[in-house]
């Protein structure tokens, strides 16, 4: 514990050291090494910091993209640990003997990364699998490691005063519980299941099944396919088929179900023999509401279009940028982003790289960007550059264009959700079953004051000014008044709730019948209030 806290001081304090030294120099940012340092310094104290570098990778509201690009870079180089560990760490996890579980297990791993390492077996039904077991103590060392990191984020908080923007306490506390998240398997597994069952009529794509009775926090056991990744270079003569396939399947995630796959590096991918796309690793797995899958759609809109001044409302819908920010900088920043495209072939545009710019007008200040929007970006980075690796050519704006039109026009544009319409005849059948009371008790006080349908407060001793200002207010308080029972009782004519007299609900016809007598004592006012 103590080498280790000391190796995390020493690095954060290399750290800053340098970027102290390199301010008081004055060196350009482009010319600076700490974003070569900073990653340099994740690798080498590896494990829990690998994944604290590839979640800032995450963060371009955050950091500059010299320091992005170097943090994407990250890979995840491990040992793997024993096969008695394995052993150990998978029996204590079915708290059964393996044999007892599987037909066969291969003590050996495939593939190791820092979190876990990956075995084949096979099920007594003679079912390829694969065992992912999480290695010994991850998550002991995740906390430890946390707690260290949370420490010195708060000391450089409090001592280095440009460090504050960051919130750097705050983002060290959302990162530990975003790798608790991550190294959970169990959740992974559900999160195969709930990826399964959105996308199962799909015949271009496939998830492996997991078994989330043998896995827990600390094992997963998955069906075991076979494939090629998308970087082999045997499956380039299909590369165009299988970016539109990509393409395809994440507008469907990203604007239609709103769940999608948020780590689609080319490791995560295969190609099988089928030419179905099969996807691997569901740690990180993001969930856009139909909200904000509305104002990416507009965004997306917005940006084929070239229209700042729309980019500009989605932008600010979406809480990329303030909205108390003032309107004319911005939308001049998002013309010039658009002019910078409007220079280049359709091929080469990137919508992940416009979202990051305009994320970063106005250097993101009072802006906190909800976390499942950043692995949105992240996706959107890694998917474009599995595109072009499959495809040089590939012109992924057409093919939103020519593919996106359905999936926008579902989340612009679809069927009211189920649950809100159940909730509106809800609240429909109460103002139904209340209105009656309600218009009695109005009339009744209408008859009280001579016929005057009066609101608000009386004013018996003000000059005349103060009393005709207080009659069109009024006037202009039962005309907001008669609106609003002509769309109730319209809402409730459409509903057909209780009993029905020509064809209209009771409830529905006295509304109409007293909105319309509303506004015909309103009109007659006005023409009184005219005539003086």
């Amino acid at each position: 514990m103590s080498s280790r806290l000391f190796r995390i001081v020493a690095a954060a304090v290399s750290l800053t050291l340098l970027y102290l030294a390199e301010r008081r120099r004055g060196v350009a940012a482009d010319a600076s090494a700490l974003p070569v340092r900073l990653r340099q310094t994740l690798d080498e104290l590896g494990g829990t910091f690998i994944k604290i570098g590839q979640a800032l990778s995450m963060r371009p509201d955050l950091f500059p993209e010299d320091y992005l690009r170097q943090l994407r870079d990250l890979r995840e180089r491990a040992r793997p640990f024993s096969s008695t560990e394995a052993r150990a760490e998978l029996e204590r996890a079915l708290r059964r003997p393996v044999e007892q579980v599987f037909q066969t297990f291969d003590s050996e791993p495939f593939a190791a990364a820092s979190i876990a390492q990956v075995h084949r077996a096979t099920l007594p039904d003679g079912q390829e699998v694969i065992v992912k077991i999480r290695r010994p103590h991850m998550r002991e060392r995740i906390d430890s490691d946390m707690r260290i990191l949370v420490a010195v984020a708060r000391i450089a908080g409090a001592a280095i005063p440009s460090f504050r923007r960051l919130q750097p306490e705050r983002l060290a506390r959302e990162m530990w519980a975003n790798l608790r998240r991550e190294t959970d398997l169990l959740q992974e597994a559900r999160n195969i299941r709930r990826f399964s069952d959105a996308y199962r009529q799909r015949t271009d794509v496939y998830v492996p099944e997991a078994f989330e009775t043998l896995s827990s926090e600390a094992i997963l056991v998955q069906v075991m396919s076979h494939g090629r990744s998308i970087e082999d270079s045997a499956i380039s003569q299909d590369g165009s088929r299988i970016a539109g396939v990509l393409v395809d399947f994440y507008l469907e995630q990203l604007l239609t179900t709103g769940l999608f796959h948020g780590d689609p590096h080319p490791g995560n991918l295969f190609v099988m023999e089928d030419g179905r796309i099969c996807f691997h690793d569901f740690g990180l797995v993001g969930h856009l509401d139909h909200t904000t899958r509305r104002n990416l759609g507009i965004f997306l809109q917005a940006f084929v279009h070239q229209d700042a001044g729309w980019m500009l409302d989605a932008a600010i819908a979406l809480s990329l940028i303030d909205r108390q920010a003032e309107r004319t900088a911005f939308v001049q920043g998002i013309e010039e982003i658009l002019s910078d495209y409007s220079s280049l072939p359709l091929k080469d545009w990137s919508i992940a790289d416009a979202f990051l710019r305009v994320m970063r007008l106005g250097d993101g200040a009072h802006v906190v960007v909800p976390y499942n929007l950043m692995i949105f970006v992240r996706a959107l980075f890694l998917i474009e550059g599995c595109l072009r690796r499959l495809d040089p050519n590939f012109n992924v704006l057409a093919t939103i264009i020519a593919k996106g039109e359905a999936a926008l026009a579902h989340t612009l544009g679809g069927r009211p959700d189920p649950a809100a319409m159940a909730r509106l005849k809800t609240e429909l059948a109460l103002s139904a079953e209340d209105l009656p009371s309600l218009l009695a008790s109005w009339l009744h006080r209408a008859h009280q004051d001579g016929g005057d349908l009066a609101l608000g407060v009386r004013v018996h001793q003000s000059d005349e000014t103060e009393r005709r200002l207080d009659r069109r207010a009024a006037l202009a308080a039962l005309a907001l008044l008669s609106a609003g029972m002509l769309v109730t009782s319209a809402l409730l004519a459409q509903a057909h709730i209780g009993p029905e007299v020509i064809g209209l609900p009771v409830t529905a016809l006295i509304g109409f019948i007293v909105a319309i007598w509303i506004c015909m004592r309103v009109l007659r006012w006005i023409n009184i209030l005219w005539r003086r």
